[in-house]
């Protein structure tokens, strides 16, 4: 006997797939992504422009035995006026009932599924440090609500549909009424929705993943030197650093896949220990804010000088958020023959960009990529080498040639990467 919830019926998106296909997603985003457990709440933070999905999401949910679904709306016009109009003094400031509304949330144990689909080009324009302003706020007040999550202490997971802006930028040459057709096919075949067993599917990806971690545990490097165009960038990894990948597990046993897409394998560099120079493979959409052919060169592991062809007043409000920020906190490891690079587009969304190439991040590290990291407060966690920061923002170096060798504890350089594939098999 089916339950109220299965019989649903909702409505399609224009342009979208099948009823059908939709639910086999949304199933994939409850059970692998934030692998919802019976009577466990879900908290769906989705663009009003991505609803109906939402409703999906919500509609699988509540088949799937959850207690509740609570639904955050954002609504980037509304975003996008408040960056243009609201007074100077407001945009320091953030709701404070919003963060303790989703802290109170996580230590309750809820489930969280963000829907990323936002128009890369929705803060063209505007003043960078008003852009700036807004979140520093939004990171300040939220700074509880992120270390939960970053901290992997509750279960989340990070999906996409297509917009009709988001579409339009990443195929402007397609008719308006293909492009957010083909933004769904490309989508669906990075989340490996069109396999004839979707789930099983994902069970051998993060099989793969999996042994391409152990194999980096293993060797245990001392640091990586990463080359390419415009890139000359040693890495030092810490003592006691670990390569992570999807599943990853909370402290409830509960596995699950923060992203999805999600290609990489990751851990965190030395804070003090990144020199030298390097290039972004790809735009970086920061919140809205496009920034584009960004530069960085590194001496003792902080940003000396920072360059970009636009944005750039922007990258540079970024990296002078806090001591932090201006500093690497993860190194993520993606082969370029990956699902989402094989699709050969440039999508100016994060989620799928950094699982199409090598990327690194400016800002906090993962505590779990330390052995005892998540045990560790922050001032511990920097005297073991990470970095802390109220930002994390991935930006793309890979790409056919970038190259990587790791320099192993008795001094030999191993090839780990060569013209952006494996160099080693597993």
């Amino acid at each position: 006997m089916s339950s109220p919830a299965e019989s649903i019926t909702v409505p399609v998106p224009e342009g979208g797939p099948a009823p059908t296909t939709l639910e086999r997603y949304a199933d994939l985003a409850v059970h692998v992504g934030v692998h919802l457990q019976p009577d466990q709440t879900l908290v769906i933070r989705s663009p009003i422009e991505t609803a109906s999905f939402a409703r999906t999401i919500a509609a699988r949910a509540y088949a799937a035995g959850a207690h509740d679904v609570h639904i955050d709306w954002e609504d980037e016009q509304a975003s996008l006026l408040r960056h243009q109009l609201a007074p100077a003094s407001a945009l320091s400031e953030y709701p404070e009932w919003r963060a303790k509304a989703l802290e109170g949330l996580a230590a309750s144990g809820a489930a969280f599924l963000s829907i990323a689909a936002n128009d890369p080009d929705l803060l063209r324009g505007i003043d960078p440090e008003r852009i700036a302003a807004v979140n520093r706020a939004r990171m300040a007040a939220l700074s509880g609500w992120y270390a939960r999550i970053t901290g992997m202490r509750t279960t989340w997971s990070i999906v996409s549909v297509p917009t009709p802006g988001w579409a339009a930028k990443v195929f402007p040459d397609l008719p308006p009424d293909e492009r957010v057709r083909r933004l769904w096919d490309y989508i669906l075949q990075a989340v490996r929705v069109d396999a004839a067993d979707p789930v099983q599917a994902w069970r051998r990806h993060l099989g793969e993943l999996g042994a391409r971690a152990a194999h980096m545990n293993s060797a245990r490097f001392r640091s990586l030197h990463f080359t390419g165009p415009g890139t000359d960038l040693t890495v030092d990894l810490p003592e006691g650093h670990l390569w992570v990948t999807s599943p990853i597990t909370d402290p409830r046993g509960i596995a699950f896949v923060p992203n999805m897409p999600t290609e990489e394998i990751f851990t965190l560099a030395v804070r003090e220990g990144v020199h030298g120079t390097v290039a972004a493979s790809m735009p970086l959409n920061y919140r809205g804010a496009l920034i584009e052919d960004l530069r960085l060169r590194f001496e003792a592991g902080r940003v000396v000088a920072a360059d970009a062809r636009s944005g750039r007043d922007t990258l540079q409000r970024l990296i002078d958020t806090d001591d932090g920020s201006g500093r690497i906190g993860e190194v993520a490891l993606v082969p370029h023959g990956s699902a989402v690079s094989r699709l050969g587009t440039l999508f100016y969304n994060t989620l799928f960009d950094e699982n199409a190439a090598c990327h690194l991040a400016l800002g906090r590290a993962y505590p779990m990529c330390l052995e005892g990291g998540p045990e560790m407060d922050a001032e511990q966690l920097q005297r073991r080498g990470a970095t802390t920061s109220l930002e994390h923002v991935d930006f793309m170096i890979g790409s056919p040639a970038l190259c990587i060798d790791g320099a192993a504890a008795d001094g030999a350089v191993v090839p780990v990467m060569r013209r952006g594939v494996w160099a080693f098999s597993v």
